[in-house]
């Protein structure tokens, strides 16, 4: 269950438009802190001769207020390219390295996601041994979830652990997606078979492209994810390392998933449109039926309805009776000869 003052938290956050801060340290309880606690913590030095994996810092910040990023650079140290990664274009989920530093741009669905396609919003996250700043602009799933894990009392015991506990809290939110996706196929799937189409080519069509942003947006960039594995930061461990990778794979795996999902609706919408066009095929047909049965009556009724001399049977007692039996007799070879070619095909 997601934290409820998440809900309230797109423009929330103090005044350096931090939302949480937790001083992390494996085997002890996050501590939490606030601005100014992380700016003297920031400054002072690193402790030395301590046993044990060292402490470090995790602030969160929402984008929207206008403190955040003078804050961050003010007192982050981070290098230059994980601006430069909040100000471009691209929203492609990669981590990199910048010297010491990891930089990483993951993509995770909103809060209140709605399986719509344009719930999706981006993490950007930078990564030092003492330090962890991820910074957003909407509410987000994963992020909410690790946020209420460490206040539960869960600590990493790396920055790179924490890094790596983010992207399976965000595969675990994706297997849910997909096992959404999945269940409302089957919905659709078995009303189709029961021959209720309703808006069926609207609902798939809605999730195709839901599934085509989120491999679009969230599978991992593996050129820049393949540099980094291969030349760690020397500060990183080799089992936080291996957890990157493993990681990775859970990604990969749930991508493979959405690709079958598409596969699958793919297969779909071509049984849709083949029911749609096998009505469409009967409906014409019943519309020829009725217009050639039409026929003989349309021009009979126009040859005697010509004001001219010599029009048969104008005088006779029964020239009315004899014409209906007439155009029965046309009309019944019309259908006979009409339903015969439809049974045919």
């Amino acid at each position: 269950m997601f934290a409820p003052e998440a809900l309230a938290s797109h423009y929330g956050g103090d005044a350096a438009g931090l939302i949480c801060g937790y001083v992390l340290r494996a085997g002890a309880a996050p501590q939490a802190i606030d601005a100014a606690g992380a700016a003297r913590w920031l400054a002072a030095e690193a402790p030395e001769g301590d046993d044990g994996p060292p402490p470090f810092l995790w602030l969160h910040f929402n984008l929207s207020h206008a403190q955040a990023v003078r804050w961050v650079q003010r007192h982050a140290d981070l290098p230059a390219a994980f601006f430069e990664a909040l100000g471009d274009g691209s929203h492609s989920t990669r981590i990199e390295r910048d010297d010491d530093t990891l930089i990483a741009v993951l993509n995770d669905v909103h809060f209140d996601f709605a399986f719509e396609p344009m719930d999706f919003a981006t993490l950007w996250i930078g990564v030092t041994p003492r330090l962890v700043i991820t910074a957003r602009t909407q509410p987000l799933r994963s992020i909410d979830a690790l946020r209420t894990a460490v206040r539960e009392g869960e600590c990493p015991r790396s920055s790179v652990a924490l890094l790596e506990q983010l992207m399976r809290t965000q595969a675990d939110g994706l297997v849910g997606i997909v096992r959404g996706v999945t269940q409302r196929l089957d919905r659709i799937e078995d009303e189709l078979l029961a021959g209720r189409l309703d808006h069926k080519r609207a609902r798939l069509g809605q999730l195709r492209r839901l599934l085509v942003r989120l491999q679009r947006l969230l599978a991992p960039e593996p050129a820049a994810l393949f540099r980094l594995l291969q030349r760690p930061p020397g500060w990183m461990a080799e089992a936080d390392a291996q957890e990157l990778r493993d990681a990775s794979e859970e990604f990969s795996v749930v991508l493979r998933d959405m690709q079958g999902l598409q596969e699958r609706i793919k297969l779909l919408q071509e049984e849709v449109a083949a029911n749609v066009q096998e009505a469409n095929s009967r409906s014409l047909f019943v519309l020829t039926v009725v217009t050639v049965l039409a026929l003989p009556i349309n021009i009979l009724t126009g040859l005697f309805g010509m004001n001219v001399g010599g029009v048969p049977l104008a005088d006779a007692p029964h020239g009315f009776w004899v014409i209906v039996a007439v155009l029965a007799a046309f009309t019944a070879v019309a259908a006979w000869l009409a339903l015969r070619r439809g049974s045919g095909d």
